[in-house]
């Protein structure tokens, strides 16, 4: 975001409303572990009289790509396994939730201490196992226990909204639109399993996988566009499905794929660049050559 370091430096002394007043010049913001500091940081950014014009034209919608694209760059850190890179991507995760609950506050709506509150409610309420009385911790019963509590918030949630009660409720009402699209369809997946529309093993979807191929090279041969578009989305709404009964995240797995597209197709630029070619002076062979050279040296360690 483009502010960043420059306002800590405007932060005057009224760093905690509790704080008791100081005399003498304005004192530099510090790093520091405790969550109070990063809200006052928040505060200073949105000020209406010192703080980052461009935090202050911020809104919800302005912001939420950059919260969705923080998620994903966690979710990248842990991919690549690297930790000091995860606590970074996780603090630029942990500002977006602040400064979403910055905008709610200067609303009137809730605050990030109401976030917290909601949140620690939610955890207790959905671990009685844990928390409560009920001391049955059974994978089934804890199951069966989450799904009723799941339920229960989810009528809550559609009184608070104000949603007709004569409206029919599906079951698959609160399986967000905006999440990635493999990852939706694997929650559309899982609630239908949970009423027992599945198949029953990883071999049927494999089976399933081949008839939707099929099906695609039908369309193909028809020549109608909006039939391939829908046969490529049934296969690939099966091979999340495959994925899922497998224990496989397909998202995960495709980021993993793509690395490694990545990793061998720089593999074929630095050797074209020893050998003083440009990618567009090789040719295909040549490239699928060194793609493959690429190949054998990840299998061999190299």
């Amino acid at each position: 975001m483009p502010c960043g370091p420059s306002i800590l430096k405007r932060i005057k002394n009224s760093r905690l409303k509790s704080a008791p007043p100081q005399s003498g010049p304005p004192v530099p913001m510090q790093p520091s572990r405790d969550i109070r500091h990063l809200l006052e940081i928040m505060n200073a950014l949105r000020s209406p009289e010192t703080g980052c014009a461009w935090d202050r034209q911020q809104t919800y919608a302005t912001i939420a790509p950059y919260t969705i694209e923080e998620a994903y760059e966690v979710a990248d850190a842990i991919t690549r396994e690297d930790r000091a890179d995860l606590r970074d991507e996780l603090g630029d995760l942990l500002f977006q939730v602040v400064f979403h609950s910055r905008l709610a506050e200067e609303e009137g709506a809730f605050d990030f201490g109401g976030v917290v509150e909601a949140i620690t409610a939610k955890m207790i309420r959905r671990h009685p196992h844990v928390f409560g009385a009920e001391r049955e911790n059974s994978p089934e019963a804890i199951k069966a226990q989450w799904q009723k509590i799941k339920a229960e918030e989810q009528a809550e949630k559609q009184a608070r909204q104000g949603l007709e009660a004569s409206r029919p409720k599906s079951l698959l009402d609160d399986v967000p639109l905006p999440l990635p699209g493999l990852t939706r369809s694997v929650k559309l997946q899982n609630k239908a399993a949970h009423v027992g529309f599945d198949w029953a093993d990883a071999r049927l979807v494999l089976a399933k996988v081949r008839e939707e191929t099929r099906e695609i090279e039908e369309a193909i041969a028809s020549g109608q566009a909006e039939e391939i578009h829908a046969e490529i989305g049934d296969l690939l709404f099966t091979i999340a499905n495959l994925a899922r009964h497998l224990n496989v995240d397909p998202e995960a797995a495709i980021r993993s794929t793509n690395a490694k597209f990545e990793r061998r197709f720089a593999f074929i630029e630095t050797a074209l660049r020893e050998q003083g070619k440009t990618l567009e002076e090789a040719n295909l062979a040549e490239m699928d050559a060194l793609w493959q050279q690429a190949k054998e040296s990840e299998k061999s360690g190299g």
